[in-house]
């Protein structure tokens, strides 16, 4: 593995470095037991104060904290006893490190973080969070709720190849690195490259299972295929320049998701799969008809979630903010109006955020787009894993012709409006998923039979509705209606085919543990 190393000689250290960290517990629970929850929870939302009372007089590790999550400035002698067996002038001069008058303050920030399957230390660039610092160009944008959001809606089923499109920091590649053979990652910028190839060997990850390599988009890796694609894009919808090269594609508005969704098809191998993060503009029209155009016609299954909404001015301002601008600054405000201007000019209400989740087939394309806007229970990317393979089942099989069961824990939920004349009227029932994505579904009278007579050792689909159209006197019972109802619940995990329980519990329990960053 070889990658420019602009960020200095960082890779040089990480031997020494892990054993510093060893030695001092510098990691997510020695951090955390440190602290305690309420200083920690102080850390996260950038106040240090707390954080430094409760890192007095705790000898390296509270030396380490304030030096390398706080930006403090320490001592020689205090760093020295906690980077040992790195010494302070081999830090600076890699990169780590910058002198202080007497003392020494950290160059980068260099944190322990849990992608789910145990600490990880992790090398990016200071953000400005707990003191002043200008935001380059080439700013190396450390673990955020986006990329950890990506990490969750990742399924981590064992693969041949990774492909990280944008590495950044490298959190999506050194994550995948648990259970991909090899890992490809690819930046634009020298300094994410560098920063990437530290992480990879602090951690302690074989450099031959790593490849890095320099370049937009998918022009590294020529005409390869993997078995899996993730991206967390420089997806930032706005005028078609760059800033900032972690959030700015250079594309006008949502031109940098549209690209990731047209072209990552080709990099797949048949049944690979791509999660990745994406946001498109929302004018007088559907979102749903801005994405549509953007998936191959051929060859793709792809669901498609809409997590939120910002509108234009919240949306300025946040990513404005981000890039360490004050709003109230003549400079940051002619940037401020003139992003908006671009926005209003196209027409643009509202900036959807969301997943692309797509596997290639060798099938006419199956699109679904839908926004989940309510809670859910996380990790995502098992559900997404699920949801692609229920699709599939269903362009292979009759409905009509299966049995199916509904899914454990299914409830019916009967919601009723209060009527100040006649009293309580029944308006609606639905029947809730009470896990996952937590979906539910409104279903008549009609509907809430079939269900009841769904078993996996019982009658098929078809039978029951015949059935039903008997016992009903209704001889007009439509089985394309049927099959309609059926087909969706099926797709969000309600009802499942009668042979899929086993198949779903050794696939979809995945043991992805919640994340437990610093940030």
């Amino acid at each position: 593995m070889s990658a420019p190393d602009s960020a200095g000689e960082l890779y040089s250290l990480a031997a020494g470095l892990r054993i510093a960290f060893q030695n001092a517990d510098y990691t997510t629970d020695g951090v955390l037991d440190l602290l305690g929850d309420e200083a920690h929870g102080a850390l996260g939302r950038g106040e240090p104060v707390p954080v430094r009372r409760a890192c007095a007089d705790s000898g390296s590790l509270g030396t380490l904290i304030r030096l390398l999550l706080l930006g403090d400035t320490c001592t020689r002698s205090q760093v020295s006893a906690a980077l040992s067996p790195v010494g302070i002038d081999e830090a600076i001069g890699a990169g780590l490190l910058d002198a202080d008058g007497a003392g020494v303050c950290a160059a980068v920030d260099l944190r322990p973080v849990d992608l789910g399957s145990g600490n990880r230390w992790l090398f990016s660039d200071l953000d400005g969070t707990m003191r002043r610092k200008a935001i380059t160009e080439d700013h190396v944008l450390g673990v955020g709720h986006a990329s950890l959001s990506l990490l969750r809606a990742t399924a981590t089923n064992p693969v041949g190849s990774v492909l990280d499109v944008g590495t950044g920091c490298g959190v999506q590649a050194i994550h995948a690195a648990d259970f991909a053979g090899h890992v490809t990652a690819t930046d634009i910028t020298d300094r994410s490259l560098a920063m990437t190839r530290a992480g990879v060997a602090i951690n302690g990850i074989d450099p031959a299972r790593v490849t890095l390599s320099k370049g937009a988009w998918f022009g590294p890796v020529g005409g390869r295929q993997f078995d899996l694609i993730v991206a967390n894009p420089p997806f930032v919808v706005g005028p078609p320049e760059v800033t900032h090269t972690y959030r700015d594609s250079g594309l006008d508005l949502d031109g940098a998701s549209e690209l990731m969704c047209r072209t990552a098809p080709k990099f797949l191998t048949e049944g690979g799969n791509a999660a990745m993060l994406a946001s498109w503009v929302i004018t007088d029209d559907d979102w749903r008809a801005r994405i549509s155009p953007w998936i191959p016609d051929t060859g793709v299954d792809a669901w498609v979630v809409q997590r939120d909404v910002a509108d234009p001015a919240l949306y300025v301002g946040t990513w404005l903010r981000d890039a360490g601008h004050d709003p109230r600054d003549p400079a940051s405000a002619e940037l401020a109006d003139r992003w908006l201007r671009h926005l209003d000019r196209a027409g643009v209400s509202g900036i959807g955020f969301g997943f692309v989740f797509l596997r290639r087939t060798d099938e006419p394309t199956d699109l679904l787009a839908e926004e989940l806007g309510h809670s859910f229970d996380d990790p995502l990317g098992p559900e997404a894993d699920d949801y692609l393979r229920r699709t599939a089942w269903l362009r292979t099989h009759d409905l009509m012709s299966e049995r199916f069961c509904v899914a454990d824990g299914a409830a019916l939920e009967r919601v009723a409006t209060l009527n100040p004349d006649t009293g309580w009227q029944d308006v609606v029932m639905r029947i809730h998923r009470p896990d996952g994505p937590r979906w539910s579904h409104e279903i008549d009278t009609l509907g809430q039979a079939l269900l009841a007579g769904l078993r996996p050792d019982g009658l098929t689909l078809g039978e029951i509705t015949e059935l039903l159209s008997v016992a009903t006197g209704d001889e007009r019972i439509d089985d394309d209606a049927v099959e309609n109802l059926v087909e969706g619940l099926i797709r969000h995990g309600i009802v499942l085919p009668a042979r899929w329980n086993n198949d779903c519990r050794e696939t979809s329990g995945h043991s992805q543990q919640l994340l437990r960053p610093f940030i």
